[in-house]
């Protein structure tokens, strides 16, 4: 019951132990293998994937092959493709493990046996989907108007840990830009950093 699993959802639900042990009795957990998918390009997403332990990220690929990240999911985070699980429609997306991770499995019925019992829930939910729209609504501004800098510091705000989790090329990826451009935006800052 000390998972980061139960603790994130015991602060969104306001529930005890018990009651919140018995709606999550059913809920499959799994151990993906760094690399290993949960979902390709084509299928439907049938869960939304909460990270207990691990590294997730989301990704399409173009016609020519190349990726372009489009989101990552370290711990108590989760990750989902919205649309084809609220539409049930193929995903364009691909969600692979980074790093060996342990994520469980959420579907809609659990949201909504868990959304009839705690009002607390129902506020929460609803801002954290608020917040994502918010989130992808920057990062589309960005990635339209902003330089390389300023993309590259929203990344670090938004994801502080992840730094030296991932290999450059992935964060180069996810600001939409060549690891060799990244490479630069960090030698640059680092030499006004470091200035005196």
């Amino acid at each position: 019951m000390n998972s980061n699993f139960y603790k994130y959802f015991q602060s969104l639900t306001g529930l005890s132990a018990s009651e919140l042990e018995k709606l999550t009795a059913d809920l499959p957990s799994r151990e993906v293998k760094k690399g290993d998918y949960l979902l390709k390009s084509g299928e439907i997403c049938q869960h939304t994937f909460f990270v207990d332990k691990g590294l997730l990220r989301m990704y399409s690929v173009n016609e020519d092959g190349k990726e372009s990240i489009v989101q990552f999911a370290p711990e108590n985070w989760m990750m989902s493709d919205r649309g084809s699980v609220y539409f049930n429609e193929p995903s364009a997306y691909f969600i692979d493990a980074i790093e060996d991770t342990k994520v469980v499995l959420i579907d809609s019925d659990f949201i909504q046996k868990i959304s009839a019992v705690s009002a607390e829930f129902r506020v929460n939910n609803e801002r954290i989907l608020q917040n994502h729209v918010r989130h992808l609504q920057n990062r589309i501004s960005l990635l339209i108007g902003a330089n390389a800098e300023t993309r590259y510091l929203d990344f670090i705000k938004l994801y502080p840990d992840l730094m030296f989790r991932l290999p450059q090329w992935m964060v180069a990826s996810y600001l939409g830009i060549t690891p060799e451009s990244l490479s630069r935006v960090r030698r640059d800052l680092a030499k006004r950093n470091f200035k005196g």
